[in-house]
């Protein structure tokens, strides 16, 4: 927290992760969501998940003699480049357009026994739209099943049409077992906008 009246107020829910080792490789993106029609914004998001899923491979230990290798890579840049356009997709559609923030995502590595991926995505989000987000956090945070809490929010889906329905960060923790964390930080006079920062851990 900052000093003084005004106070930047910061909440961590799940398994947040900012602190990475000083040697560690990362690659950064900003994009301004005002600034191209949404359909294009679409298929650029899906060109950036791509891209870092392909930046990915050369982190990956390859031996062209084994056949499981290649296989291995595969799998990996699928899962690095389902979580990032989930993720970069999120913060886009969820950002606040009143005033022309921008939207960063990036992707770390930390080589350790495995290969972490550590993807993340930071937007500015009406308040509103952030409590929605916390709910649905409270909800995830409290289940001991994350695929019945899956079947819950289709059924939920079906029946409200909620744009918010976390469908594709549950896909990420049952498909990809996924670790999932969230930063809220309430910044002064941001009007009620909400700096809002997730990360999704993979091992690859």
């Amino acid at each position: 927290m900052t000093s003084g009246s005004l106070q930047t107020v910061t909440q961590i829910f799940g398994e947040f992760i900012d602190q990475f080792p000083p040697d560690h490789d990362s690659l950064e993106l900003t994009f301004t969501p005002s600034s191209r029609p949404i359909k294009q914004r679409w298929r650029n998001n899906r060109l950036s998940a791509h891209f870092v899923a392909d930046y990915l491979s050369s982190f990956l230990p390859v031996d062209e003699q084994d056949a499981s290798s290649e296989k291995r890579i595969k799998q990996s840049k699928g899962a690095v480049s389902y979580v990032a356009n989930e993720l970069l997709e999120n913060a886009i559609k969820f950002t606040d357009d009143t005033f022309s923030y921008k939207v960063k995502f990036g992707i770390h590595f930390i080589e350790d026994i495995d290969v972490i991926v550590v993807i993340f995505a930071t937007n500015y989000a009406k308040s509103e739209t952030a409590n929605k987000l916390h709910e649905f956090i409270k909800d995830l945070l409290s289940s001991d099943d994350p695929t019945e809490l899956y079947l819950q929010q289709l059924e939920k889906n079906a029946e409200t049409d909620s744009e918010t329905s976390g469908l594709g960060l549950l896909t990420m923790i049952n498909d990809y077992s996924a670790k999932i964390g969230w930063r809220f930080e309430t910044i002064p006079d941001s009007l009620g906008t909400i700096l809002v920062t997730t990360v999704a851990q993979i091992i690859v």
